[in-house]
C-alpha cells in the first residue's frame, strides 16, 4: 500500500467521524420515516417532537455507535477506493465528469462491503422506540449472528446497499467534482474553505437524489425480523412494489427531506474534514 492510500485511508476515518457527529439526528428521523409503521408519525416533524417527548434529545443518537465505530473504516475504505479507482480510470491526474462518475460507482460498489453492516445495525437501533425491550448494540449483534449468520445476518441488505452505492456516490462525486472546479475557476485551485463546504453539500444531495427509493428498500429490509427470500433483484423488486402498495409512489421518498437536510451539514463537514486532513498530511509525508 503507498503512502497516498494510506493518507487517504486516515483522512477518511477524520471524514467519517465528523459525517457521524454532525448528521446523526437527521439521519435518526430519516430512518424511523422510512420504517415506522403507517399512521405512527405525520411527518419528520412529529417524528422529532414524538421522539424528543418519549425518548428524550438524546434518542436522536441511537445507533451513532455503531457508525462512529465503523464509519471510520467506511469511509476510509471509500475515499481509498476512489483514489484507487480514479488511478486505475485514468493515469492522468484531470479525470472529466464522466470518469469522475466511474470511479464513484466504483468506488460505491466496494464500499458496500463495510457499509451493509454498519447501517444494518444502525438502522435496527434505530427501529428502538424507547421500550423496555429495547436492545442494547452488543445484544443486537449477537442475535443476529446467533440466529442468522454472517449472510443471512451480519450482511442482510448487502446487495440492495450494493444497487444504492452505485448511482449514490457516482452523483455524489461527480457533483462534488463539478461545484469544485467551478470554484476553481473563480478563486484558483486553492478555493476558500466555505466553497469546499458548499461543493460537499452539492455531493451530499446528489447522493440522496441518486438513489433515494433504493435507501428505502434497504432501511426496510434492514430492520425486518427476518431476511428477505429469492434473489437480490427479485427481493427488492418485490419491496418496492410493497412500499407503492402501502403508501403510493410517495412511499419510496418518504424522509427525503430530512435526508437532504441532514445531507447539506453532514457532507460539507465529511469533505472538509477529508480534504483538510489530507492537505496536512500532504505536507508533512510530501505525497
Amino acid at each position: 500500500m503507498d503512502a497516498s492510500t494510506v493518507n487517504e485511508l486516515l483522512a477518511g476515518s477524520v471524514g467519517g467521524a465528523a459525517q457521524v457527529i454532525v448528521g446523526q439526528p437527521l439521519d435518526t428521523i430519516k430512518t424511523r420515516a422510512q420504517t415506522a409503521p403507517s399512521g405512527m408519525f405525520k411527518g419528520p416533524m412529529d417524528i422529532l417532537a414524538q421522539t424528543l417527548r418519549k425518548e428524550g434529545f438524546f434518542a436522536l443518537y441511537k445507533g451513532m455507535a455503531s457508525p462512529l465505530l465503523g464509519i471510520a473504516g467506511v469511509n476510509s475504505l471509500l475515499f481509498a477506493a476512489y483514489g484507487v479507482s480514479k488511478r486505475l480510470i485514468s493515469p492522468f491526474p484531470h479525470l472529466s465528469l464522466k470518469e469522475i462518475a466511474a470511479a464513484g460507482a466504483l468506488a460505491g460498489a466496494v464500499n458496500a462491503v463495510l457499509a451493509s453492516p454498519v447501517e444494518m445495525f444502525k438502522v435496527r437501533m434505530q427501529g428502538q422506540y424507547g421500550s423496555p425491550s429495547d436492545k442494547k448494540l452488543r445484544a443486537v449483534v449477537t442475535e443476529m449472528w446467533r440466529d442468522w449468520g454472517l449472510r443471512r445476518g451480519i450482511m442482510r441488505g448487502y446487495w440492495v446497499t450494493v444497487a444504492r452505492e452505485i448511482p449514490a456516490y457516482a452523483g455524489f462525486y461527480t457533483a462534488f467534482e463539478f461545484s469544485r472546479r467551478k470554484f476553481s475557476q473563480k478563486y484558483g485551485v486553492q478555493i476558500p474553505v466555505w466553497a469546499l463546504l458548499a461543493s460537499g453539500s452539492t455531493g451530499g444531495i446528489a447522493y440522496w437524489l441518486a438513489c433515494y427509493p433504493l435507501d428505502v428498500v434497504k432501511s426496510r429490509i434492514q430492520l425486518r425480523a427476518t431476511p428477505p427470500e429469492g434473489t437480490p433483484i427479485q427481493y427488492i423488486a418485490r419491496e418496492l412494489k410493497l412500499v407503492v402498495s402501502e403508501s403510493g409512489v410517495s412511499g419510496l421518498f418518504r424522509g427525503l427531506t430530512p435526508s437532504l437536510l441532514r445531507s447539506i451539514p453532514a457532507a460539507a463537514s465529511t469533505f472538509a474534514a477529508f480534504e483538510l486532513t489530507r492537505e496536512y498530511l500532504k505536507e508533512v509525508t510530501g505525497v
